[in-house]
This record gives structure tokens, sequence and C-alpha cells, in this order.
């Protein structure tokens, strides 16, 4: 198989196991995947608080993200707070009642870090983290419209 092809399938098998690990915690706790994105997010990204923050970072579509933000202010999982310097700017935060979700989170991601780097050793998780870095560098050149040759 081409290498390109190997690593799309990988990504695709990367993203169907984490789904798959995150699963549970979606259905303990009422929520779509998108929300539980959302709330990880925020939990790990401190000073990147806005939807457009979500948008931008996480690669997903403002109108789901919205939507998502919605469902979990109803749930009483997020809150929003105007920015005191430009009232346009939204701001959002977890709730008290989000920190369980948080912890299983997390625990879900340690297991996953765990079983997609298990056998490596720490300099080849090391390189793979180079590896990935240069690989992001270039995607994101690419996708901003410059030249990658």
């Amino acid at each position: 198989m081409h290498p390109t092809n190997t690593l799309l399938s990988n990504i695709r098998r990367i993203v169907r196991l984490y789904d798959n690990m995150l699963k549970p915690v979606c259905d303990r706790y009422d929520l779509a995947p998108i929300e539980a994105t959302i709330i990880s997010f925020l939990f790990n990204n401190p000073g990147r608080d806005t939807a457009a923050d979500i948008v931008e970072l996480r690669m997903l579509s403002k109108s789901n993200v919205s939507q998502a933000v919605e469902s979990l202010i109803q749930k009483s999982l997020l809150q929003r707070r105007q920015d005191t310097k430009d009232r346009r700017r939204i701001h959002l935060s977890l709730t008290p009642k989000a920190v369980p979700i948080t912890h299983d989170i997390e625990a879900v991601r340690e297991g996953f870090r765990k079983q997609i780097f298990r056998g490596f050793t720490e300099e080849e998780q090391k390189q793979f983290a180079l590896f990935n870095e240069r690989i992001a560098e270039n995607t994101k050149i690419n996708a901003e419209g410059e030249d990658v040759a």
C-alpha cells in the first residue's frame, strides 16, 4: 500500500478508536461527541475559551459548535461571560457540574494514549511528536495557501 494511503487509513482508525473509547462517557452523561470535545477543549486549553477558538483549533464547523455550546448551556455544563474589553467577544467556561465529565474524558484520553503508544519507547514517542509537529506545520502552511515545496 502507498504510504499516503496507509497514513490516511491510520488516521481514520485512530479517530475511530478514540470515538469508540469516548462513547461510554458520552452515553453516561448524555452528551453528543462534539459536546464532549468542547468540554475537553475548554478543560485542556485555558485562555482559549471562545467558540471561535474551538472552531479554529478543533477545525469544527461554526454552526455545529454553536449548537453544541447552546446544548451544554441548557445542560448547565457551560456558562458564558462577556469580555470586559470587547463586548462582542463571549468567553465560555465549564461549570462545577462538568468536573466529573472532565475527569472521565481525561481518563479516556490517557487510556487512548497508552493504547496507541503501546510498545513504543520513550525515545520513539518523542520522535513521533517531532514528526507529527512537522506534518501539522506542513498541513497548516498548505491550508493557508502557501507553497510548501
